[in-house]
């Protein structure tokens, strides 16, 4: 959705949960302890990690490789909550998404993006819907990770955790398709008064 939501604004999309994903491989990669804390924040700190835009969407890339095809594996489902619970790979990640927003109009997505890294713009929207329905659409995506259990660590997690933001619309998508969420995240823009609004059409 929030990709889609992008391309029709003519912003560029940035995917928030792909840079965690992209630390959860990499220590897998290097055979690290998700749960030494101090060993994880070693080995990020001392690798080259490179974000950015290209084609209005980002792009990681972590010792000079593209880790994309490797976000969906099953080691990363299982450690990526244990890995963003890390206050420092938090912060370190946190000044790599303000980034992007240097560099073009976005639209980002993620769990704490109206709460932690953006938490000054009136542009936000928390897009829920029906457990069963979410479970469904998640692995249709190629994910296969126990949301049940994910929400619980992301929301108890001391450092940013899960939260609506008081200020957040709240978009029920379980009836709606994407381009359903799509228009009524538009209109609700609209009436927000997000400036120089055009809808890019197909």
């Amino acid at each position: 959705m929030a990709k889609e939501l992008a391309r029709k604004l003519g912003f560029s999309f940035v995917n928030s949960g792909s840079l965690y994903r992209a630390v959860a491989w990499l220590i897998h990669k290097h055979k690290v302890n998700p749960n030494d804390n101090a060993a994880v924040v070693r080995l990020l700190t001392s690798v080259p990690f490179k974000t950015g835009l290209a084609n209005k969407e980002s792009f990681i890339l972590v010792e000079e490789e593209n880790p994309e095809k490797h976000l969906k594996e099953e080691v990363v489902n299982r450690t990526v909550s244990a890995i963003s619970a890390i206050p420092e790979v938090r912060s370190f990640l946190l000044q790599h998404l303000r980034s992007f927003a240097r560099s073009d109009d976005i639209v980002m997505e993620g769990r704490d993006i109206g709460s932690t890294v953006f938490p000054e713009t009136p542009f936000k929207f928390y897009i829920d819907a029906a457990p069963e329905i979410r479970a469904r659409r998640r692995a249709a995506q190629g994910f296969k990770d126990n949301l049940a259990s994910r929400d619980r660590a992301d929301s108890s997690r001391r450092s940013s955790p899960l939260i609506i933001a008081d200020d957040a619309d709240i978009v029920d998508s379980s009836s709606l398709s994407i381009s359903g969420v799509v228009e009524e995240v538009v209109r609700r823009l609209r009436l927000k008064g997000l400036p120089a609004i055009v809808v890019q059409e197909q």
